[in-house]
């Protein structure tokens, strides 16, 4: 494989269809268990992916990440935004697995059919808090690690994945956890009505996030 594009929509297919899928076959985050479930899905997705497609693209699979390394200096706009359509794509395309897995009757579904994110009614400042603060612990780990000077070296995929499982065993509870605008569009596209309306929120947010910590990670 050597085209960063289709590894960066394979990569992020992989992690929708494997986070989103693991709340989706556990029944939605009703337990602890169950939480610790999907926040281990998505984490492991990260790492395994990392090693998988890390030398190929740097494994962003995530458009706050790109947005994020962007504002750094380390790629250019024209290829931040490449990688954004591929991740969102790949994203669509594991959304769609889990869409047909779930309407060919062979599993049960959990709080939403795709593993759409959400947040209750009068909850929109937390999400909003929770999705920028999180975000943003996310991407600084990750633009510290692969840090060409001072980065974790081979470390960094199980950094990052690391990360990953922490953010969601928190902010499962208030938002579903995102992180991610592509993965909150690929489920959302399937999900519709009220996923549709919260979109936006998981697409703000993360990017706000997202360039607060390459503006910290600027100033060391």
């Amino acid at each position: 494989m050597k085209n960063k594009y289709f590894a960066e929509a394979l990569g992020t297919m992989v992690l929708v269809l494997m986070g989103c899928g693991a709340a989706v076959m556990n029944g939605g985050a009703t337990s602890v268990s169950a939480v610790l479930t999907i926040a281990f899905a998505f984490g492991l997705a990260v790492v395994a992916m990392a090693y998988a497609i890390g030398p190929v693209s740097g494994c962003h699979i995530n458009p706050a990440i790109t947005l994020g390394v962007w504002l750094s200096g380390r790629m250019k706009a024209g290829e931040a935004l490449g990688y954004m359509v591929s991740q969102v794509l790949g994203a669509v395309v594991g959304s769609a697995i889990i869409f047909a897995l779930v309407h060919s009757g062979a599993v049960a579904t959990g709080a939403t059919q795709t593993g759409a994110n959400s947040f209750a009614e009068g909850n929109l400042v937390p999400a909003l808090i929770a999705e920028t603060v999180f975000t943003f612990i996310f991407v600084f780990v990750v633009l510290r690690t692969t840090d060409p000077v001072k980065g974790a070296g081979n470390f960094a995929g199980l950094a990052i994945g690391l990360t990953l499982v922490l953010v969601h065993i928190v902010c499962i509870p208030i938002t579903g956890t995102s992180v991610n605008p592509a993965r909150s569009i690929g489920p959302a596209i399937f999900e519709g009505g009220e996923a549709l309306r919260q979109l936006w929120v998981f697409i703000v947010a993360p990017m706000a996030g997202a360039a607060l910590a390459a503006a910290v990670c600027r100033e060391r």
